[in-house]
C-alpha cells in the first residue's frame, strides 16, 4: 500500500477467567489451570505479532447468595508463576500481569516484576488495580476497607516506591560477573518516607533491557483516569460506542501535559469481543448464539439479584422484569462483582428499556452485560478495529475470547492478514522488548545502565 502511513493497531489477547465472556458448556471450552492453556493461547497471540498476553487475577472466589458465583474460575494458578513459566516457551510476545497494588509491598512487587522484566528479555507489564472491597481484603493481614480515593492515593505511592526501585541503578553503576557471583558497586541507598509506607535499601536488580516494566492501568473514574495519566503507560478500559471511545481517549489523552508527557506516551486499550463469520448473517446469527450460552437462565437472574438485593429464583429468565422494588442489600453478591450505586434508578431504566423493547430478563441481561463487540466477515471486523483506531477511539484493543484456549485461533488466522492488508498492523516483530511493541520510549537513564552492566 502507498500513501500517508497510517495510525498501527496495538492487539493484545486477554486469558478468559473472572468475567461474564468464557461460555464454559461448550465442547471446545478447556482447562483453566492447564499449563497447556496458557501456552496455547500465548504461542496463538505471538504467531499473530500481538504486543502482549494478559492474564487477569481473582484474589477471591465470589460468592452469590452464599454460594460460589457461577461465573467464576474455582482454581487459577499464581499470576507470576505463570508468566514467568511462558517467557520460557516464547520469545517476543509481551507478558502482563494484574496484581493488586491494596495488598501488596512496593519491594515485593518490584523484585517479582523485575525478575519476569530480566527473564524475558524485557517484556514483562504490570496492570496496577486497586481493591476497596472488604470481602476480597479478609484474604489478607490487613484485611480492611479502603475508600475509593484511598485506595488510588495508596496506588500512586506504591508506584512511586516500586519506580524508585527500580531506576535505583545509576547509568555507570559495575557489575562484575566472576562465574561464583556478581559484584557490585556505586548502588546507592533509596530512601521513601510518605503516607503509606517507610522504605529504605539497596534494589537487588539492575535495570532489564527495557528499564523496567510497562505499567497498565485499569480504571474509569475520574480518579482511575488521572492516576492513569499520571502514572501508566496504557490504560484498559471498555467503551461500547466509537462516540464513548472517542470522548474517553481525548479525555485521558488531554491530562497527560500537566504531568510533562506526550499523547504518545500512553496508549489506550479497550476490552472487546469478536465474532468471526463467514457471511454477514452468519457471524450475527453465531454472536446472538454466544451470547445466549453466556448469559444463560441462571446467570440471567443472578445478575438481576445484583441489583434487586433480593432472591428472584421464582421469576422466569424468560419473562418480564420483576414488579416488586429493590433492596439495599447489595452483599446479595460478594467479591470482584457490578454493584448497582443506586439499584432503584438502574431498576427504573432497565423497566423502561424492556418495555420500549420487549425484552425478557434474560434478554435485557444480555443487552445490558454486553461489551465492546466485533461482528462480521474477517473483512469486516479488521474495517471495524481499523475505523477505532484511525478514528482516535483506541490504539488497539485486548482481545477476550469466549473459548479457552483456542478462541483466538481464528482471529490470527483470519482477521490479522486483513489488518496486515491494510497497512495498520505489523507483518513482524521489529522490537524485542514490550516498550518497543507499544512504541514507549526507554526510561531516561536505563539505557546506559543496561549496556554497562551487560559488558561488564
Amino acid at each position: 500500500m502507498t500513501g500517508t502511513p497510517r495510525k498501527q493497531i496495538h492487539l493484545a489477547a486477554h486469558f478468559p477467567g473472572v468475567n461474564n465472556t468464557t461460555v464454559w458448556a461448550d465442547p471446545a471450552s478447556k482447562s483453566q489451570i492447564d499449563f497447556d492453556s496458557f501456552v496455547h493461547l500465548a504461542k496463538t497471540a505471538e504467531r499473530g505479532l500481538f504486543d502482549f498476553f494478559f492474564l487477569a487475577e481473582g484474589l477471591r472466589l465470589r460468592e452469590h447468595l452464599g454460594r460460589i458465583h457461577d461465573l467464576d474460575v474455582v482454581g487459577r494458578p499464581d499470576t507470576f508463576t505463570v508468566l514467568n513459566a511462558l517467557a520460557g516457551v516464547t520469545d517476543r510476545l509481551g507478558l502482563a500481569g494484574t496484581i493488586n497494588s491494596t495488598y501488596n509491598e512496593p519491594f515485593e512487587l518490584a523484585k517479582q516484576f523485575a525478575s519476569l522484566d530480566h527473564l524475558s528479555g524485557g517484556r514483562a507489564a504490570w496492570n496496577v488495580v486497586t481493591s476497596s472491597d472488604a470481602f476480597t481484603g479478609e484474604n489478607f493481614r490487613r484485611g480492611g476497607y479502603l475508600d475509593h480515593a484511598d485506595r488510588y492515593r495508596r496506588a500512586a505511592e506504591v508506584v512511586e516506591a516500586t519506580r524508585k526501585l527500580w531506576d535505583s541503578w545509576a547509568a555507570d553503576t559495575l557489575v562484575v560477573d566472576r562465574s561464583a557471583g556478581v559484584f557490585a558497586r556505586e548502588i546507592p541507598e533509596i530512601r521513601h518516607r510518605g503516607a503509606q509506607f517507610d522504605i529504605a535499601g539497596r534494589f537487588v536488580l539492575p535495570p532489564s533491557p527495557q528499564g523496567h516494566p510497562v505499567l497498565l492501568q485499569a480504571g474509569d473514574s475520574d480518579d482511575g483516569r488521572e492516576f492513569g495519566a499520571a502514572a501508566a503507560d496504557a490504560i484498559f478500559t471498555g467503551h461500547g460506542t466509537l462516540e464513548a471511545g472517542q470522548r474517553f481517549y481525548a479525555d485521558v489523552k488531554g491530562r497527560l501535559a500537566k504531568y510533562g508527557r506526550s499523547p504518545d506516551e500512553l496508549k489506550i486499550l479497550p476490552a472487546a469481543t469478536f465474532v468471526l463469520g463467514d457471511s454477514a448473517r452468519d457471524a450475527e446469527d453465531r454472536a446472538r448464539h454466544i451470547r445466549y450460552q453466556q448469559v444463560g437462565p441462571q446467570t440471567a437472574i443472578a445478575f438481576l439479584e445484583q441489583v434487586w438485593g433480593r432472591d428472584l429464583s421464582g421469576y422466569d429468565p424468560d419473562g418480564p422484569l420483576p414488579e416488586v422494588d429493590p433492596t439495599d442489600n447489595v452483599n446479595i453478591t460478594r467479591g470482584r462483582v457490578r454493584h448497582a450505586k443506586d439499584p432503584r434508578a438502574v431498576a427504573e431504566e432497565w423497566r423502561a428499556r424492556a418495555e420500549a423493547e420487549n425484552l425478557s430478563i434474560r434478554e435485557l441481561i444480555i443487552e445490558v452485560t454486553a461489551r465492546q463487540q466485533f461482528v462480521g466477515t474477517p473483512a469486516a471486523v479488521a474495517e471495524q478495529i481499523d475505523t477505532y483506531v484511525q478514528a482516535d477511539a483506541s490504539d488497539g484493543f485486548i482481545l477476550v475470547p469466549h473459548l479457552t484456549p483456542a478462541g483466538l485461533d481464528e482471529f490470527v488466522e483470519r482477521v490479522v492478514p486483513e489488518l496486515q492488508e491494510r497497512g495498520s498492523f505489523r507483518t513482524e516483530y521489529t522490537g524485542t522488548t514490550l516498550r518497543e511493541h507499544l512504541g514507549l520510549r526507554h526510561p531516561h537513564h536505563h539505557t546506559a545502565a543496561h549496556e554497562g552492566a551487560r559488558a561488564s
